[in-house]
C-alpha cells in the first residue's frame, strides 16, 4: 500500500491589482477555460473580477483569493463568493470555487486550497456553501467529493450555444 502524499502548502491572499494580470496569464489556456466559456478572457474581465473580490473581502470577510504555491508563485484562485447569477443556479447561496493553471493540476492544490477556503468561510460565519460544477468536469467533481460535499441538484444551462448541465453540490459547515 502506498502512503498518500502530504497536502501541498498553499497560500491565499486578497487579490491585488497586479493579480488581474497574473490570473489572465495563468488562465490563458483552452484546457483551463474549457468549463469557463471555452476561451481566454480579456484582461478587463480579470480587472473587474479582482476588484469585485476585494469588495467581497472587505464586506464579507471572504472572496475568491489569489492562490499561491509554496514558492509564492500565483497558480490560480480559490475561495467563495455569493452566487453571481440571478437567472439560474443556487441564487442566494455562497459558492466556493477554484481554478488553477494547467501546470498545477493533479498535485492536490485545488483540494488543499478548497479546505482552507472552508475554514475561512466557516470563521466568517457562513453556515452552508455550494459548488457549481459542469457535469463533464471530472476533476472538480472529485474535489467536491474529497471535501465531503453532496449532490443537491442539477441545473441546465447554455454555454457557447450548447445545452449543458451543472451539478450543485452542498455542504453544511
Amino acid at each position: 500500500m502506498t502512503t498518500p502524499l502530504p497536502a501541498p502548502v498553499v497560500q491565499l491572499r486578497v487579490p491585488t491589482d497586479e493579480d488581474a494580470l497574473n490570473w489572465h496569464r495563468v488562465f490563458d489556456d483552452p484546457e483551463v477555460m474549457e468549463f469557463h466559456g471555452g476561451a481566454s478572457a480579456e484582461l478587463s474581465v480579470y480587472e473587474e473580477l479582482t476588484a469585485r473580490q476585494r469588495r467581497h473581502d472587505a464586506e464579507r470577510g471572504f472572496c475568491l483569493w489569489t492562490l499561491l504555491d509554496e514558492d509564492g508563485e500565483v497558480i490560480g484562485f480559490t475561495g467563495a463568493q455569493p452566487w453571481p447569477h440571478e437567472s439560474f443556479g443556487p441564487v442566494g447561496e455562497i459558492e466556493i470555487g477554484w481554478r488553477l493553471g494547467r501546470t498545477h493540476w493533479g498535485r492536490g492544490y485545488a483540494t488543499a486550497a478548497a479546505r482552507a477556503t472552508l475554514e475561512r468561510v466557516r470563521a466568517a460565519g457562513v453556515g452552508r456553501v455550494v459548488a457549481m460544477v459542469n457535469t463533464r468536469n471530472e476533476r472538480s467533481v472529485s474535489v467536491t467529493r474529497r471535501l465531503g460535499m453532496e449532490l443537491v441538484e442539477t441545473y441546465p444551462f447554455t454555454s457557447r450555444g450548447t445545452e449543458q448541465r451543472a451539478y450543485c453540490f452542498g455542504l453544511e459547515l
